[in-house]
């Protein structure tokens, strides 16, 4: 291009290029000076073999070609491929040229990969080996009584993500219970069990240490348990609802003694379960037989009877004596007394009474019911008991005790306890006499022996 003059009237500033400085110089003063664009530099690969500052990436590498050969690294037209080592991300452009402005086209670098800090995890930890660099291996545990659930350990990789995902701890280990050792218990005297105690397991959970509940299959502490063996189990839950059980065994003896068997003519009475440790058994005779030996027999913890067995003996009736209470204490808690009165033997009364009883004679045996017969009129009065003959002053004492006339028949049922129960003015029918003892003079142990062994005489 021509160049151009510029006439300047004012003051005049011309203004100075200075090569490869950079920036102008001005000066001031009043002479013309035609300015000329710069000429562009001459390209002289021998004189300027390094164009651009040589280039250099800290943890990577640069592979360059030049035009003029691989000694001319940093010669203008220079072109480098970027890369990284292993470990680092390079940011910014992955090629760059030597510009004649003696520039290269971008600016790179390399960044260490790195991945984000893992969360904290519930009940458990994690231990990294480079921490959070890349090829670093995080190894997760969990805390005593939990467990891992998922990955074991997670990798940084090149991309900057953790390999796998996050894992969890959880409790799935069952609680610790211990049940108290298996006892053995003697039943107690007189009774078929035995009260045992022992106190309640420990529960304990290897994770939280909370047990949210205990339960109990079986009897409570301090219950009373029959003979035999017994199973007691307790059954653990923790808060994750892993449950744990225990069981011991509770054994039950009954020290028993050998079964006693009933004297001839008599039974035997006995509490609890007859033979067993502490039981009492009492002899009994039947109406009409004394006991002659001890009454009771206690079981004792040795499992032997204490004393020997009785004997039932036929009851020995004494006449021989001074007063009726005396002759009336004989029958005391054995026999009821049938007392009848008539004029004379010959009383029509006094003959149907004997023969409906001699026809019920068992009967009357079973219900423990002794006759006795007062006949006729003084000096030639009569009175019996089977063939023993009573003296003329105990018929006496008897009438007036109970109230018998000699003028006609009559008749009075006394109980064991010699009180006087029911009147008859005829002759009373055995029916009618077996209806009113079973239904009003049994005793709790006569009706139970007579519903066991019922009526014998049928």
């Amino acid at each position: 291009a021509a160049p151009v003059l510029l006439l300047l009237l004012a003051r005049l500033v011309s203004s100075t290029w200075h090569e490869g400085s950079g920036y102008y110089l001005e000066s001031h003063t009043n002479e013309v000076y035609a300015e000329e664009p710069p000429p562009e530099p001459a390209l002289d690969y021998r004189r300027v073999p390094q164009w651009c500052a040589t280039l250099s990436i800290h943890r990577g590498e640069a592979a360059c070609y030049s035009p003029r050969g691989s000694s001319y690294r940093s010669s203008l037209g220079t072109r480098c491929q970027l890369s990284c080592a292993r470990g680092y991300r390079l940011v910014g452009p992955s090629a760059v040229q030597c510009l004649p402005s003696r520039r290269w086209s971008g600016m790179a670098y390399c960044r260490q990969i790195r991945c984000h800090v893992l969360p904290a995890v519930l009940r458990g930890s994690y231990v990294c080996s480079a921490g959070v660099q890349m090829d670093s291996r995080c190894d997760y545990t969990c805390q005593p009584g939990y467990q891992l659930e998922g990955e074991r350990s997670r990798i940084c990789m090149e991309d900057g993500r953790w390999s796998g995902s996050e894992p969890v701890c959880v409790d799935l280990e069952p609680p610790k219970i211990r049940c108290p050792d298996s006892r053995e218990r003697i039943a107690e005297p007189g009774k078929l069990t035995a009260t045992v105690y022992w106190d309640p397991p420990r529960a304990r959970d290897s994770a939280d240490g909370v047990i949210k509940r205990v339960m109990l299959r079986g009897p409570e502490p301090g219950s009373e348990f029959p003979e035999g063996e017994h199973v007691i189990r307790y059954t653990a839950h923790d808060q994750a609802y892993n449950r744990a059980s225990c069981k011991f065994r509770v054994r039950v003896h009954v020290r028993r003694c050998p079964v006693l068997k009933p004297p001839q003519n008599g039974y035997i009475s006995c509490t609890s379960d007859g033979n067993n440790y502490g039981a009492t058994c009492e002899y009994l005779c039947d109406g009409g037989f004394e006991r002659q030996g001890t009454s009771l027999r206690v079981c004792q913890s040795s499992q032997h009877w204490t004393g020997s067995q009785p004997l039932c003996a036929p009851m020995q009736i004494n006449t021989d004596v001074s007063s009726a209470a005396s002759l009336l204490d004989q029958f005391h808690e054995k026999r009821r007394l049938l007392v009848i009165s008539a004029p004379d033997p010959s009383n029509r009364y006094y003959k149907m009474q004997m023969s409906m009883l001699q026809q019920a004679a068992c009967g009357l045996d079973l219900r423990h019911v002794t006759t006795v017969e007062l006949l006729g009129q003084p000096p030639h009065e009569v009175g019996r008991i089977r063939e023993h003959r009573l003296s003329l002053g105990i018929i006496e004492e008897l009438r007036r005790y109970l109230h018998l006339t000699r003028s006609h028949f009559n008749a009075v049922l006394l109980d064991k306890a010699g009180t006087d129960r029911e009147r008859y003015i005829a002759p009373v029918s055995p029916d009618e006499l077996f209806v009113f003892i079973d239904t009003y003079l049994l005793s709790e142990r006569e009706a139970a022996r007579r519903a066991r062994s019922g009526d014998p005489c049928e």
